[in-house]
This record gives C-alpha cells, sequence and structure tokens, in this order.
C-alpha cells in the first residue's frame, strides 16, 4: 500500500471534523432536541388502522383537537398467527409537562378514528411518562455514558503506560467525543426523537470506536521501541498505515451487517430496528475517522508540546 502523510495533513482532517461538529451544534441552537417521550415524559398512543395513514394530516387534526405538539409515525409488524398479515399502527407521541388527561386522550382516539380508517376492535396501547420520570431515564443513560468514559481512561491510561497511557487515555476519549457529537449532530439536523435508542448506539459507537483506536495505539508502542532511531512523526505514520487495512476490513464488514439490518428494517417497516441501525452507521463511519485522522495525531501532538 502506499504511504500517505496522515500527521502532514492532520489540520485539514480537524477542519473537516470541526465542520460537521460546527453544523450539528448550529442545528442544535436552531431546533434544540427533540426528546422521546421516554426523556421528556409525556403520553405515547398506539392505535391500529386497517392501512397507512398521513402522519402529517395526524399531527395537524390531534394537535388543533387537544392544544399541544404531536410527532406521528406509522409502524408495522407481522402477524406471527396469520400468514401474510400485516397490522398497522399509528404512533402518537405527545411531549408535555404533564401526562394527558382521560377527556385528553379520548379526544385524540376520537379524533384519529373520525378522520382515519381505524381497524374496528383493533389494538389501543397508551403510555404515559411523567416528566420527573423521563429526567430520571436521561440522567441515567448519560451517567452510563460517563461511567464508561471514566472506565476507558482508566484503562487506556495503565494499558499504555510505555506511550504515555494518559495522554493516550485524554485523546482516545477526545475521539469518542467526536463520534457522539457527530451522531448527535445527526439527530438534531434531521429533528429525529432523541431516547434510550440513542443512549444505547452511543454505548456500542464508543465500543467499536475505542477497539480500533486501541489496534492504533498497540502499533505504536510496538513500532517506538523497534524504530528508535525514526522521529515521532514517522512512527505514528507507520503504525496508522500497518493497521490501515484491518481498519478498513473490519469496518467495511460491520458496516455491510448494519447496512444489512437497516436495509431489512425498512423492507418490513420495523421502525425500532431502523432507529438503532442508522445511528450505528452514522458512527461507525465516525468512529473509523476518528481512529485514523484524530486520536493519533492527537496523541502526537500531546507528546510534542510535553516534550519542549
Amino acid at each position: 500500500m502506499k504511504s500517505f502523510d496522515f500527521i502532514k495533513h492532520q489540520k485539514k482532517f480537524f477542519t473537516i471534523s470541526a465542520v460537521i461538529i460546527l453544523a450539528g451544534l448550529i442545528a442544535f441552537l436552531i431546533n434544540g432536541v427533540n426528546l422521546d417521550v421516554q426523556f421528556s415524559g409525556g403520553t405515547r398512543i398506539l392505535i391500529e388502522t386497517n392501512g397507512e395513514v398521513d402522519v402529517q394530516k395526524a399531527d395537524t387534526l390531534v394537535e388543533a383537537a387537544i392544544g399541544k405538539s404531536v410527532t406521528s409515525q406509522m409502524q408495522q409488524t407481522n402477524n406471527p398467527e396469520t400468514e401474510n398479515r400485516t397490522i398497522y399502527m399509528l404512533r402518537l407521541d405527545i411531549a408535555s409537562s404533564e401526562t394527558l388527561t382521560d377527556e385528553e386522550r379520548n379526544a385524540v382516539v376520537d379524533t384519529v378514528t373520525q378522520n382515519f380508517d381505524v381497524k374496528e376492535g383493533g389494538n389501543q396501547e397508551m403510555l404515559s411518562v411523567k416528566p420527573s420520570i423521563g429526567r430520571e431515564t436521561l440522567n441515567n443513560g448519560l451517567l452510563a455514558v460517563l461511567i464508561a468514559s471514566g472506565v476507558i481512561v482508566f484503562y487506556v491510561t495503565w494499558r499504555f503506560s510505555a506511550m504515555h497511557g494518559f495522554a493516550a487515555a485524554i485523546t482516545a476519549l477526545v475521539a469518542l467525543v467526536h463520534d457522539i457529537l457527530v451522531v448527535f449532530g445527526m439527530y438534531t439536523i434531521f429533528r429525529l426523537p432523541l431516547g434510550e435508542v440513542f443512549i444505547s448506539a452511543v454505548l456500542t459507537i464508543i465500543g467499536y470506536s475505542l477497539n480500533d483506536t486501541i489496534i492504533i495505539y498497540d502499533r505504536i508502542r510496538e513500532n517506538s521501541k523497534l524504530m528508535r532511531k525514526n522521529t515521532l512523526e514517522e512512527i505514528v505514520n507507520t503504525s496508522i498505515m500497518q493497521s490501515l487495512t484491518r481498519t478498513v476490513n473490519t469496518a467495511a464488514t460491520t458496516l455491510l451487517t448494519v447496512a444489512t439490518l437497516y436495509i431489512f428494517a425498512a423492507v418490513n417497516n420495523i421502525t425500532s430496528l431502523m432507529d438503532f441501525a442508522l445511528p450505528l452507521m452514522v458512527g461507525f463511519i465516525a468512529g473509523v475517522y476518528s481512529t485514523v485522522f484524530i486520536a493519533s495525531p492527537l496523541w502526537l501532538m500531546w507528546r510534542k508540546s510535553s516534550m519542549r
């Protein structure tokens, strides 16, 4: 494989990341965060219909009926008891500081029944989450991410003590924060509901991205002993090049699997799988990018500054 000077072009790669993250932060300032009912509190109502429903029309009608913001989407599942039988469910998420009253819930059901082809005797489900419980769920999710980050710093510092482990740990953590911000930016730009699936995806991405980073750090540690006469820049570049094929092959295999999962979910309209697979794909791509172009160059910058 032809050698490429990653360190020479590091500012370009940092700029690309900065632009992507900045776009997400601007979207956050403009749009805010579309928290799922699980995090914000409110009421989720599922109503079985005989076919697809115009979700934008459903939003407008239900909002007019109860005076609260509504986010609707269609879900499809297969009935295992009947061959080739598709179950259509209209899901309405009403995020609010208080759960819906009985009168408001009845108004929602009546509005949908009067304007859409609701299945007679079909399934109806309601889930109410108090704002305090939603905030607790959000805080627990963030706590899980913070604990994982703390464990990462401790482990990488211990594992790579030979190459100034604390510097390796912090730069690896910065790369992980980069991946999380890229995925978060996708949620803010496209106004996707941020819920428990986001936390699950983030923890998965952290594990994947860290594994890639550790592989390159291992090569830097080994090459630091084998290439004593070379500069740090040469050692880091060589280590990245030696790990690149494995990193790309692993990423391609993983992305193929997750993309297949997403396509399967999209064809069968399995919303929960689509919501999980999409951030994974974006996060895995960001993870490969940060592993190659962010973590190791940052570690090099830290080491050079400490040697002055």
